[in-house]
This record gives structure tokens, C-alpha cells and sequence, in this order.
């Protein structure tokens, strides 16, 4: 199976390596501005786009919703046939995308924690993908860690949760560690890393026994205890936040859903 991937940029570059460094050795690769690639050429064969369209299994295409309807013309044409394509932009519709191509497609979102192997990497399907493609593609996902296949409509709220969710967590975690500065002479460097170290250590204690939150809470927060007050501050006053949290982020995704839908 050959994988391709047109587009090397954030998203593309870091699917590129971690695909080299889980064993695939049938790589190619394509970028607009060659010169960027030829940090990869041990890794992958160098080719334009026309070329991984003509010669992949599987091409990934990602580039800016500005670009893909370019693309997909520019490939149209050359797309092995049975090829599957798959695009990084959750923007842009399959009914859109087949208004350019008939491929067979399918729109993988990942998330930035494929950088150490534990992406929540969703995965919808067109109607044309069959069940040997969807192996083949969850198969060479799961190198980047686990696999989430969602419905097209679901998409939005599930990147929100998985792509999205590491710069809210590290928003939230910066507020509370930049006030918890101005209630100790513990350093900046010592509270963020004893708060991260406490988180990911809660993650995965949560993880791996099958604990809610409601749990978590409940072996720590003793009745009329210290971190019973902290926990009821959090209840009684974050649950706003978090609504208005989703309300923006899900209505500026609508908005980019509509721009590029236009494009097309």
C-alpha cells in the first residue's frame, strides 16, 4: 500500500513522520514549495501532486480550505482508480468534494498528541468507501494512536473534543496556574509542572480503573473538606463558561463551514 500525503505543512509533516517512524516505507509526498521537503527525502519518494494522485493507495490531502477545491481539480483527472482520497478539512462537505471528484473520500481529523502516539484521530466515510479501505485507513491511523469514526454531522462537536480540546485544556490550566502564582512563592516553573504532572497522572488513573469524573471528585472531595469548597466553586461558576465555550467555537466553525462551502 503506498500513502501519499500533498501538503506539508503542520498537519502533513507530522502524519508524513510518524507513518515513517511506525515502519511504512512506501511513502511519497508533494508541497507547493518544494525546497520544505527536502528534509524528508530519505523518508519518502518527492513527487508534485499529479504524481502522488497517480501513484497512491491512499493521498491525503491537506492543504487550507482556500486550496482544496485547486487541488482536487488539479488531481481530478489522475487519481489512481480505487484510490481512496482523504481530506484533512472538516470544513468542506462531501457533497462538495464530490461536486470536483468522484473518489471515493473520507475526512480524518487528528489532534496534536499524534506527536507522541496518542491522537484521538476521527474518521468519517462517504457512502463509497468500502470496508477494505476503511481497514486500511483506521489501520494506518492507529499508528498515531486511537481511531474514532463519527458521522459526517458529528464531526464538528468531535473535533471540538479531540483537536481542539488540547488548546482548551492548556487555556484552562494556564488561568488556574497563573493565579495559583499569586497565593504561593512556589515557582512559576514548579506549579506548572506539579499541576501538568497531577493532570496526566488523573488522565490516566481515570483511564485505565474506568473512573468518572463524579469519581474522582467523590475519593478526593471528603465531606465538608478542602477540596469539596474548590469543587463547588468549579460547579457553581464554570459550567457558564463551558457553555459559552462550545456556543463561539461551534458558531466561528459554522461560519467556516459556510465560506468554504462557497468556494465550491
Amino acid at each position: 500500500m503506498r500513502v501519499g500525503i500533498i501538503g506539508y505543512g503542520s498537519m502533513g509533516k507530522m502524519l508524513l513522520w510518524k507513518f515513517s517512524e511506525a515502519g511504512y516505507k512506501d511513502l511519497m509526498a508533494a508541497n507547493r514549495t518544494s525546497e520544505k521537503l527536502k528534509e524528508a527525502e530519505g523518508i519518502c519518494e518527492i513527487s508534485d501532486n499529479r504524481g502522488v494522485a497517480a501513484n497512491c493507495d491512499i493521498v491525503f490531502v491537506c492543504v487550507r480550505p482556500g486550496d482544496l477545491k485547486t487541488v482536487l481539480e488539479e488531481i481530478d483527472d489522475v487519481i489512481r482508480s480505487g484510490a481512496l482520497l482523504v481530506s484533512l478539512n472538516g470544513s468542506v462537505s462531501f457533497e462538495s468534494i464530490h461536486k470536483v471528484t468522484g473518489s471515493k473520500t473520507a475526512k480524518v481529523i487528528p489532534s496534536l498528541t499524534a506527536e507522541i502516539g496518542r491522537s484521538q484521530t476521527l474518521v468519517c466515510f462517504d457512502e463509497s468507501v468500502e470496508e477494505e479501505d476503511k481497514t486500511a485507513l483506521k489501520e494506518l491511523l492507529s499508528s498515531i494512536g486511537e481511531v474514532i469514526e463519527l458521522p459526517e454531522d458529528e464531526m464538528g462537536m468531535g473535533s471540538e473534543l479531540v483537536s481542539c480540546m488540547p488548546g482548551f485544556i492548556a487555556s484552562i490550566f494556564d488561568v488556574i496556574c497563573k493565579s495559583a502564582e499569586g497565593h504561593t512563592s512556589i515557582s512559576k516553573d514548579q506549579i506548572v509542572h506539579m499541576v501538568l504532572s497531577t493532570m496526566s497522572a488523573t488522565g490516566d488513573l481515570m483511564l485505565q480503573k474506568g473512573m468518572s469524573f463524579e469519581d474522582v471528585v467523590n475519593r478526593v472531595a471528603t465531606k465538608g473538606g478542602i477540596t469539596e469548597e474548590g469543587a463547588k466553586v468549579i460547579y457553581g461558576n464554570f459550567g457558564d463558561t463551558a457553555d459559552l465555550l462550545f456556543e463561539k467555537t461551534l458558531e466561528k466553525r459554522r461560519l467556516t463551514a459556510e465560506k468554504a462551502e462557497k468556494d465550491f
